[in-house]
């Protein structure tokens, strides 16, 4: 075979290519190329290559070229995978961005970047589709041995495959099976938006005729509750075209068992429709929609701002009209044939902004978020990477998919702490992302915030950015009513009854007489945070974190929310033998519960982490409060984004001092910021809101803000702060987390560190010192934080003498075992 090369190498010129493989390696890695697929090869296409002694893998093209490397000698790449690049170089681009901005590898970058069926690998897993429908006979006899192994076997991986065929590489065959949706990949995750379906009933044709409807009441005189049913559905014909399930058991009183023996007898047929979630009042509003004065007065100055500015920040308090705005913004964006990009906090949280935009732009919407299943993701990379998607709606790993032509970024509630990923690497900000993605393509950007990061404000005080106001709420609708109650008082003049003061219970009482709903806030799940012998003070605690197991009701069991470790409940102490165990605090559980015993007619739900982890039980949710089939929501910080509900009137937040004395430098800001957003779900229709914030320190500076809206009051008092401190706007900070499984190895080695650290940056540094949580899933934690001035010193110097002391830390033999996690702007 070489000799074959050298021959040729004669008369052509012999290629090399440059590749990035999903893997944490500090350099690209350079293959030759056959001769005879020269011509195949460009940059973005995926190829298949072999790395280390006999692993696979998919690799991306970065550069070609005809020097080959001077280190080593270049392997062959085995197989294009691609007839066009599904990679552009916009992307890869950013993801040089991202690599150097936020210190992580281009491997990492890539592989947060690309659905799991773009990038298979040796070690990926594969399985049967058993959903799908396909002909035996159109398969290839090796398609045919794959789809009989893995009939056998549930799962196998990409190596076993190679070892069946006996061929190094398989992924051609795997492709073409998954495009024929025959198999699917391993790293699918089932959650994902889905139109919200309604059952509607009709009367089967054959009872149309005056003969056999009078049979029909015979037959049915037998079966009063069965007849009743019926009654009421041609009580319901005269004034409604369609008929759904619940209206004609709500209007007939029957039970559901009734309906099924009408529907077993098909004396009714039952079809299931794909409905709006938006009523048909609020589709009309939708989509003939005039802006008002304020509106129309900030779109034109986010026009004119984007003559001198690419970033403008639009501040508008919640329920003020800013998805008007953006749709206007997108109009024109669509006009000049451009894409658009919608980033919003937690996709799984804004089905009614999805809903509203497809009834409104239709299919040139696509959605995009890492729980969509592996197929869909692929599908939705294909669509925008051929145009077929004008416009995408995503969260934050939508900034990762292949715009050719973009024009517009508009970043939703900008100051969510959903924007960032913490874990894995790339530890990036989407809206921070999105800014750099704009530039790249010469794009404009609007962030829209009630209560902007500072970050975002300062930047529009010092005009980098532009800075527009909407002031009122849309439709003329009152602002909500804040109430401040003591929890200290109540307690004392013993008129609290459990975590409710009697304030709330007032409103909670009067809401449901006028069959309003409530929506209560509590921003700690599970059902008590803590159990403690108080005999002699012994406190559960997971065996592999430093931090208390919470006690779930609906498990029984007490969970690690760290490393998903669970125990069964203590009965004693193991400890002393004391049977004396209390509970100690309250998450939303305890919340849920103690209010079915306070309103017991009331129907109440949960909405946190545990009880939408199931497939589209988050839908469900949404759907029976928007019908009315809930009273009453519990929820943690879920239940302030994006939330539109027309019947809510009081909104509880049960304790603000939580989250106000959490140990952070972002404390004071981001509990502004969540207990306005709460406040902001209520009264967002022609009632006014009122809102019940419960706390110990009622005399709190931000409570106080809260109430007054005093935006522009906190960010001061903030900004003095951040400023004497040496914090971010003003500073830029990283954060090394140093990890090993000996806690006093580690205290040793990181106070070595933090001294060469010291020696390099002086006085930036900040610890090591142990972290709030000082140990996870095994591993000690010391933090160290470098602090850097924005003004006369090049963060770019600082990352690369940063990067040297740390690979210089990684080489040595005694820091074996330890594991460096480096964070950029972690907040």
């Amino acid at each position: 075979m070489l000799e074959f090369y050298e021959t040729r190498d004669n008369a052509r010129k012999t290629l090399f290519v440059e590749v990035i493989l999903p893997l944490a390696i500090s350099k690209t890695y350079t293959y030759r190329v056959p001769f005879e697929i020269d011509k195949l090869v460009q940059v973005g296409k995926r190829v298949v290559v072999q790395f280390g002694k006999s692993k696979i893998y998919t690799a991306i093209i970065n550069k070609i070229s005809e020097i080959p490397p001077s280190l080593y000698e270049a392997k062959y790449i085995i197989d294009v995978l691609d007839e066009e690049p599904i990679v552009n170089q916009f992307q890869l681009s950013l993801w040089n961005w991202i690599s150097e901005y936020y210190m992580c590898f281009l491997g990492e970058v890539m592989q947060a970047a690309l659905p799991a069926a773009l990038k298979l690998a040796s070690e990926t897993k594969v399985s049967l589709n058993h959903s799908a429908e396909f002909d035996k006979a159109s398969l290839t006899d090796k398609e045919f041995l794959i789809l009989d192994a893995l009939e056998l076997h549930s799962e196998l991986r990409v190596s076993d495959i190679s070892k069946l065929l006996g061929q190094k590489t398989v992924f051609p065959l795997l492709r073409a099976l998954f495009e024929k949706n025959i198999i699917v990949i391993s790293e699918e995750i089932t959650e994902k938006f889905k139109p919200r379906k309604k059952s509607f009933i009709k009367l089967n044709p054959v009872y149309q005729d005056p003969a056999n409807r009078k049979t029909l009441f015979d037959v049915l005189e037998r079966a009063p509750k069965q007849l009743e049913l019926l009654l009421a559905y041609y009580k319901l014909e005269k004034y409604q075209p369609e008929i759904s399930k619940t209206d004609l058991l709500e209007t007939s009183g029957g039970g559901s068992s009734a309906l099924k023996a009408l529907l077993d007898k098909e004396i009714f047929l039952q079809e299931d429709k794909i409905v709006s979630r938006l009523s048909a009042e609020e589709i009309e509003t939708f989509l003939k929609f005039e802006l008002n004065d304020a509106q129309e007065n900030a779109l034109q100055h986010i026009q004119t701002q984007f003559l001198e500015k690419d970033v403008v920040l639009l501040y508008g308090e919640t329920s003020s009209g800013k998805t008007q705005i953006y749709i206007r913004l997108i109009e024109q964006m669509l006009l000049q044939q451009k894409q658009i990009l919608y980033l919003l906090p937690e996709i799984a949280l804004t089905t009614q902004v999805i809903e509203r935009l497809r009834e409104y732009f239709g299919n040139q919407v696509g959605i995009y978020h890492s729980k969509f299943n592996d197929a869909e993701r692929a599908e939705v990379w294909q669509k925008v990477l051929k145009g077929d998607y004008k416009m995408v709606l995503g969260a934050r790993s939508a900034v990762f998919l292949p715009f050719r032509n973009l024009g517009l970024i508009i970043v939703d509630e900008e100051h969510e702490s959903s924007y960032k990923q913490y874990d894995p690497a790339p530890r990036y900000h989407a809206r921070d992302t999105a800014i750099y993605l704009a530039h790249l393509h010469k794009a404009k950007i609007v962030l829209g915030s009630a209560t902007p990061s500072l970050e975002s404000f300062y930047n529009s005080k010092i005009k980098k950015y532009g800075f527009v106001t909407l002031k009122g709420r849309f439709g003329g609708v009152l602002s909500p009513q804040i109430e401040v109650v003591s929890i200290a008082d109540e307690t004392k003049r013993k008129t609290m009854q459990s975590h409710f003061t009697s304030v709330l219970m007032n409103e909670i009482t009067q809401a449901l007489s006028k069959n309003e709903q409530v929506i209560l806030f509590q921003n700690r799940r599970g059902y008590t945070p803590v159990l403690l012998c108080t005999t002699c003070g012994y406190t559960p605690k997971c065996i592999n974190c430093d931090v208390s197991l919470t006690f779930h009701k609906s498990s029984a069991k007490l969970h690690c929310h760290y490393c998903g470790y669970k125990q069964e409940v203590l009965n004693t102490c193991p400890a002393c033998g004391s049977v004396k165990i209390e509970q100690k605090g309250f998450g939303t559980e305890k919340i849920e519960d103690e209010l079915q015993l306070l309103f017991e007619n009331a129907r109440i739900a949960r909405m946190d982490l545990d009880s939408t982890r199931t497939r589209n039980s988050f839908q469900l949710l949404i759907n029976d409060f928007e019908e009315g089939r809930i009273d009453i929501l519990v929820g943690t910080q879920m239940v302030a984004k994006g939330l539109d509900f027309g019947n809510v009137t009081t909104i509880g937040i049960i304790s603000a001092d939580s989250m106000l004395n959490y140990p952070d430098f972002r404390a004071f800001e981001r509990s502004f910021q969540m207990l306005s957003q709460v406040s902001g779900r209520a009264g967002r229709r022609a009632k006014q809101g009122k809102v019940i914030i419960q706390a110990y320190d009622i005399s709190h500076r931000v409570i106080s803000q809260v109430v007054r809206n005093a935006y522009e009051e906190m960010f001061d008092a903030e900004i003095l702060e951040r400023r004497n401190f040496h914090y971010p706007p003003l500073y830029r900070l990283i954060q090394l987390d140093v990890k090993h499984k000996d806690a006093s190895k580690l205290v040793t080695i990181a106070a070595s560190l933090a001294r060469t650290l010291r020696s390099q940056f002086a006085d930036r540094i900040l610890g090591p010192e142990a972290p709030l949580i000082s140990r996870i899933r095994n591993y000690y934690i010391q933090t160290i934080l470098i602090k850097v001035e924005k003004e006369g010193v090049s963060v770019q110097k600082i990352k690369d003498a940063l990067r040297d002391i740390l690979t210089s830390f990684d080489t040595d033999p005694a820091n074996k075992g330890v594991y460096i996690q480096t964070d950029v702007d972690p907040y």
